[in-house]
C-alpha cells in the first residue's frame, strides 16, 4: 500500500507462498505495530508455527510482546531470528537472557555470531560445526557465502582473531546454560531455537529456512463444531480428511486497484481444492463461486490449479464472504477460535464533499468487512462513528478512503470511549 511505503511499516498482513527444498511454505507476514494487533491475532490462528524477528539493537519490543502472548496462549512453536548483526548491537548473551524472560521459555542457540557491527565476521552453525563468513551486499545468495569448518581452528583464529575467541567463549557459556535441543518441547511451545544474521544482506537466512523445513510442524488439525441431533459437537478436522474445509481469516479490498477486487484469504484445513469445485459458505448456506482463486508470490499472483491442507488461497469475491466464515464442499461445520475485539477508541466521520457520500458508504462497508475498522451508523441522522483498537488504524482508514474510494474525510473526537 502507498501508506506503507510512506511510513516504512506494514499496516496489513500479507501472504506469500514459496517452495524451498521441495516443501511448500506459506508465509504470513504480520504488521509489527501494536495498533494492528487485531489483524495479527487473526493471522496467528491460521499458522502452525511462528518466526519471531528480533532487532539485535532494540531487543524485544513492546509490539512483539503482544504477539508472544498470543503464541503462548495457543502453544504455537516459535523460531527466533536475531536480525541486524551487522549494526552496533547488544551482546548475544544479554539478548538471549531477555528473550527467555519475555517468552517464558528457554532459548537453544542454533547459530552464534562472531563479532558485531563493523567487526561482524559471520556466524557459527552449531548443527554443522562450521563458520559461515559474512559479506555485505544484497545480491549474494545464501549458499554463496564462504564456509570454514570449526576443526580449522587455527585458520579461523588467524583470520578473525579476538572476535572469534570471544565468540567461542560466549557460545560455550550459552550452550552450557541452555537445555539440549528437544523437538517435542519446541512443538509444544516450550523451547525456541535461536538464529543470528542480517536479513538485508541475505545472511543467516538459509539457516532459518532450513529450520522451517526440518523443525516446523506439518499442517495441524483444526477444531470445529458440527450439529448432531440439533446439538453442537466438537470435531477435530484432520489435514488428511478428504472433504474440503477452510476458514476465512482475512479479507482485503482493492489489492488490485485496476479491478476493485476483494480477496478472501482462506486457510485450508483439509481436503484438496481444484478449479470449478462447488463450495458453500456455512454462515449463509449459499454457494460460493469465486471468479478466480489465486496464491501470491510477492507482487505476483498465480491461478491455483490445486491446493491442499495448510495452503493459503485467495478467493476473489464480490461480497457474501466475511471474516470467520467457514467454507466447505458440503459438510456442515463451523470453525472456532477466530478472535474479534471491542473497539477502544471512537471518532466521528465528517465527509468534506457531501457529493461523495456513496463512495464513503461503499468504502466504509468494505473496510469494515476487512476488520480494519468498525463502523457504527446512528439510528436517526447524524454522522457515522468509527471504532478502532489503535489510533493509527484511523489514519490508515482515512488514507485508504481518499486514495482507493476518492472520499476525503475529516475525523473528529467524540464523547464515546471503549
Amino acid at each position: 500500500m502507498e501508506i506503507e511505503k510512506q511510513r516504512g511499516i506494514s499496516v496489513a498482513s500479507s501472504v506469500m507462498q514459496m517452495v524451498y527444498r521441495d516443501h511448500v511454505i506459506n508465509l504470513l507476514d504480520t504488521p509489527g505495530h501494536k495498533d494492528f494487533s487485531e489483524d495479527t491475532y487473526r493471522v496467528l490462528t491460521a499458522v502452525d508455527s511462528a518466526l519471531m524477528v528480533i532487532d539485535a539493537a532494540n531487543g524485544v519490543e513492546a509490539q512483539t510482546r503482544r504477539l508472544i502472548e498470543v503464541c503462548r496462549q495457543r502453544d504455537t512453536p516459535i523460531i527466533t531470528f536475531v536480525n541486524k548483526m551487522d549494526r552496533e548491537v547488544r551482546e548475544p548473551l544479554e539478548l538471549l537472557d531477555e528473550i527467555e524472560r519475555e517468552l517464558g521459555m528457554p532459548c537453544v542457540p542454533m547459530t552464534w555470531p562472531v563479532g558485531q557491527g563493523k567487526t561482524f565476521g559471520g556466524i557459527i552453525n552449531l548443527r554443522t560445526q562450521a563458520m559461515t563468513v559474512f559479506e555485505s551486499g544484497q545480491e549474494k545468495l545464501p549458499q554463496d557465502f564462504e564456509t570454514i569448518p570449526l576443526t580449522d581452528r587455527d585458520a579461523l583464529h588467524k583470520r578473525f582473531g579476538r572476535e572469534f575467541d570471544h565468540a567461542m567463549e560466549s557460545m560455550e557459556l550459552a550452550t552450557g546454560a541452555s537445555p539440549s535441543w528437544d523437538r517435542e518441547a519446541f512443538l509444544a511451545g516450550k523451547q525456541t531455537p535461536v538464529f543470528f544474521g542480517s536479513g538485508v544482506n541475505n545472511f543467516g537466512v538459509m539457516e532459518v529456512l532450513d529450520a522451517l523445513v526440518d523443525l516446523a510442524p506439518q499442517p495441524q488439525s483444526r477444531t470445529s463444531t458440527t450439529m448432531v441431533n440439533r446439538q453442537p459437537v466438537v470435531k477435530e478436522i484432520q489435514p488428511e480428511d478428504k472433504d474440503f474445509a477452510g476458514v476465512v481469516f482475512k479479507v482485503q479490498a482493492n489489492m488490485d486497484a485496476n479491478h476493485r477486487d476483494r480477496i478472501a484469504f482462506v486457510r485450508m484445513a483439509s481436503g484438496r481444492y481444484t478449479p470449478g469445485m462447488k463450495l458453500r459458505v456455512q454462515r449463509t448456506a449459499k454457494e460460493l463461486r469465486p471468479t478466480s482463486v489465486v496464491t501470491f508470490m510477492s507482487q505476483r499472483r498465480e491461478a491455483v490449479e490445486e491446493a491442499y491442507a495448510g495452503d493459503i488461497v485467495g478467493f476473489t469475491t464480490h461480497g457474501g464472504v466475511q471474516l470467520g466464515d467457514t467454507i466447505t464442499d458440503g459438510a456442515s461445520l463451523q470453525f472456532t477460535g477466530l478472535p474479534f475485539f471491542a473497539p477502544e477508541l471512537f471518532m466521528t466521520v465528517i465527509l468534506k464533499n457531501p457529493l461523495r457520500t456513496k463512495q464513503l458508504q461503499q468504502g466504509l462497508a468494505q473496510l469494515g468487512e476487512e476488520g480494519a475498522i468498525q463502523v457504527f451508523r446512528p439510528e436517526v441522522g447524524g454522522p457515522m462513528l468509527l471504532g478502532a483498537v489503535g489510533q493509527l488504524q484511523f489514519e490508515v482508514v482515512q488514507h485508504r478512503l481518499k486514495t482507493e474510494y476518492d472520499a476525503d474525510i475529516r475525523l473528529e473526537g467524540c464523547q464515546y470511549t471503549g
